[in-house]
C-alpha cells in the first residue's frame, strides 16, 4: 500500500516540518522589514522655463536647467510677456536625477507622474474635456561633459481633469485650479546616469491644439524608481530560492518516475506548479546590471501571471481529483468549466498588459488610459478578467465544499474499522483538510498582508528599530508561495514506503472488506493518496 510522503509521516516529523517551514517563513518578513529598505523612492521634479528663440524648433537642441551650458531662463510666465518670447518658445527642462546624484541599474525602472499648476484666467479659462499636447523629447549621456543622445520624441497628449473650488471672478484670478496627476512616462530599465527631459507645448490656434487649457504656470514631475538596497535583497532571495526549488523539483519528478505506473492528473499538475515557481525565480534580472533590457517589466509580469494562473488551477484540479468519479477524473478535460474563466480571465490581462507596456517598449509616454476608446478598452480587459475570477471563485468554494462533504460522508465508515486502521485513516483526513486550509492561510496572508501595506505610511517604528512594512510585504510573499510549492512537492512526493498488501493489513489490523470499501485494487488509476482514494464517489464502490 503505497502512498504519498504526507500519508506515512507522523504527526511528530510533519510538526517538525511544519515549524522549519514557518521559521523560513518568518526569516522572509525579517528580510524585508528589516534588512532591505522601502521598495521604491518618489523624487519630486520641478522643470525649468527655458527659452528657445531659434526659428527651427525641430531640430535637436537640448536645453539644460542647470550647469555651465545652461539655458536662458526665465523665472515664471509674466517675465515672458516684457521679452516678447512666445508660448512656442518656452521649453520646460528637466535633469533626471537631481545634482549631484547619479541614476543607477540597480533602480530597474523609472515612473514618472505629471503634476500642471495651472492659474484661472477670466480670459483663458479651462474648457471642458480640454486636451493638453506635450511635445516631449527624452535624451540620455554617462557624462557630465558627453552630448546628449535623444532616446524618444513623441507627442504627448493628455487630457485635462480640472476642478476650480472659488467663484469664477476676477478677484479669484490667479488662483490654481485642482488637477488630477497625469500618467506620463514609464522605462523599464535605467541602463544610464543622467536623463534629460525638454517639454515644449505648442500652440496653434487654427487646429486648436493647446487653446482652452488655462494658463500653465509651471510643469511638476514625481518619479519613481526601485531603491538599489531592495533590489539587492530581491536579487539575493531569486538567487537562493531558484536552486532549491529547482532541486526539489527534480527530487520530486524523480520519485514519480520510479513508480511502477505512469504519474496521475495530479502529480503532473504539482510538477507544472514547481516549473512555473522555478521560471519565476530565475533571476534573470541580474543581466539588466550590464544590459539596457527595457522588456524587464513586461517580462516579470508574464512570469507572475504564468505562476498564478497555474496556482489557481492547481486547486480546482486539488479539490476536484479528490472528489470526482473515477470516469471523470485524472484527465484535464474533465476541468473545462473550471479552468476555462482562468484561462480567459488570464488571456485578458495579457492582452492588457501588451497594450500597456508592450507599446511602452517604444513609446515611454504612451499610456492606454489617455484616451476614450484606449480607457474602454483597459476597462473592458479588466471587466471580463474580474468577472472570469469571481466565476472561479465561486466553482472553487463549492468544490471545496464537495470535497469535505464527501469526506464526511466516508467519515461514517470508520466506526465498522478497526481501531489502528481508523486512527490511520483519521489521520490522513486530518491532514487533508490542514493543508486545505493551510492554503486558505496563504492566500489570506496574501490580501491581508496587500492591504496593510496599502493603508499603512510605508514603515513602523518599534523603538529603535524600523520595521519596512512595504518591503516586509513583498519578501515574506515570495517567500511564502516559494515555501508553499515546497512543501507540496515534498509531502506529495511518493513515498518510500512501499510494503505488500498483506503486511500493511496486517500491520493496520484491518481485513480484506475493509481495504475494499475504502481503496482500489488498481493503483495506477486511482492516483498518489490514500486519500485521494477515500473520497471517491459511490460508483466505484
Amino acid at each position: 500500500m503505497a502512498g504519498a510522503i504526507i500519508e506515512n509521516m507522523s504527526t511528530k516529523k510533519l510538526c517538525i516540518v511544519g515549524a522549519i517551514l514557518l521559521v523560513f517563513q518568518i526569516i522572509a518578513f525579517l528580510v524585508g522589514g528589516l534588512i532591505a529598505p522601502g521598495p521604491t523612492t518618489a523624487v519630486s521634479y520641478l522643470s525649468v522655463k527655458c527659452v528657445d528663440t531659434r526659428k527651427n524648433h525641430h531640430k535637436t537642441k537640448w536645453l539644460m536647467p542647470w550647469g555651465p551650458n545652461h539655458c536662458d531662463k526665465i523665472r515664471d510666465i509674466e517675465e515672458a510677456i516684457p521679452r516678447e518670447i512666445e508660448a512656442n518658445d518656452i521649453v520646460f527642462s528637466v535633469h533626471i536625477p537631481l545634482p549631484p546624484m547619479e541614476m543607477s541599474p540597480w533602480f530597474q525602472f523609472m515612473l514618472f507622474i505629471l503634476q500642471l499648476d495651472i492659474a484661472f484666467k477670466l480670459n483663458n479659462q479651462i474648457r471642458e474635456n480640454a486636451e493638453v499636447s506635450m511635445d516631449v523629447s527624452l535624451a540620455y549621456r554617462d557624462d557630465t561633459l558627453a552630448e546628449w543622445t535623444e532616446m524618444a520624441h513623441e507627442r504627448v497628449p493628455r487630457k485635462l481633469k480640472c476642478t476650480f473650488t472659488s467663484p469664477k471672478t476676477q478677484e479669484h484670478e490667479g488662483r490654481y485650479y485642482e488637477c488630477d496627476v497625469l500618467p506620463f512616462m514609464e522605462i523599464g530599465s535605467v541602463a544610464h546616469k543622467f536623463y534629460l527631459l525638454n517639454i515644449r507645448l505648442p500652440v496653434n490656434e487654427k487646429k486648436k491644439i493647446n487653446v482652452g487649457i488655462g494658463e500653465i504656470k509651471d510643469i511638476r514631475l514625481v518619479g519613481i524608481h526601485q531603491n538599489g538596497g531592495f533590489t539587492k535583497v530581491w536579487f539575493a532571495m531569486k538567487t537562493f530560492l531558484t536552486p532549491s526549488i529547482f532541486i526539489v523539483m527534480v527530487w520530486y519528478w524523480r520519485r514519480i518516475t520510479m513508480m511502477s505506473r505512469p504519474p496521475v492528473l495530479l502529480e503532473k499538475v504539482i510538477f507544472a506548479l514547481g516549473i512555473s515557481m522555478t521560471f519565476i525565480n530565475i533571476p534573470v534580472e541580474w543581466f539588466s546590471i550590464g544590459f539596457d533590457w527595457t522588456w524587464m517589466l513586461l517580462f516579470g509580469d508574464i512570469r507572475q501571471g504564468i505562476f498564478y494562473a497555474m496556482l489557481l488551477s492547481f486547486w480546482i484540479i486539488f479539490c476536484g481529483e479528490h472528489m470526482m468519479d473515477q470516469h471523470e477524473r485524472n484527465h484535464i478535460a474533465g476541468y473545462w468549466k473550471q479552468v476555462g474563466p482562468v484561462a480567459v480571465g488570464s488571456f485578458c490581462l495579457f492582452i492588457f498588459d501588451m497594450c500597456e507596456r508592450g507599446v511602452q517598449l517604444t513609446n515611454p509616454f504612451y499610456s492606454i488610459w489617455t484616451t476614450d476608446v484606449g480607457t474602454e478598452l483597459a476597462m473592458a480587459f479588466i471587466v471580463v478578467a474580474g468577472i472570469c475570477l469571481c466565476l472561479y471563485f465561486l466553482f472553487l468554494c463549492f468544490m471545496v465544499f464537495q470535497v469535505f462533504r464527501n469526506i464526511s460522508g466516508k467519515q461514517s465508515s470508520l466506526p465498522a474499522m478497526s481501531k489502528v486502521r481508523r486512527l490511520h485513516y483519521e489521520g490522513l483526513i486530518f491532514r487533508f483538510k490542514f493543508l486545505m486550509l493551510i492554503t486558505l492561510a496563504c492566500a489570506a496572508m496574501t490580501v491581508i498582508f496587500f492591504i496593510v501595506s496599502q493603508v499603512t505610511e510605508g514603515h513602523w517604528k518599534w523603538g529603535g528599530v524600523t520595521v519596512q512594512v512595504n518591503s516586509a510585504f513583498f519578501t515574506g510573499i515570495y517567500g511564502m508561495w516559494n515555501l508553499y510549492v515546497f512543501a507540496l512537492m515534498f509531502l506529495y512526493a511518493p513515498s518510500h514506503k512501499n510494503y505488500g498488501e498483506d503486511q500493511s493489513n496486517d500491520d493496520l489490523g484491518v481485513h480484506s472488506g475493509e481495504e475494499l470499501q475504502l481503496t482500489t485494487t488498481i493503483t495506477h488509476v486511482d492516483g498518489p493518496t490514500e486519500i485521494y482514494k477515500l473520497t471517491r464517489k459511490e460508483a466505484q464502490e
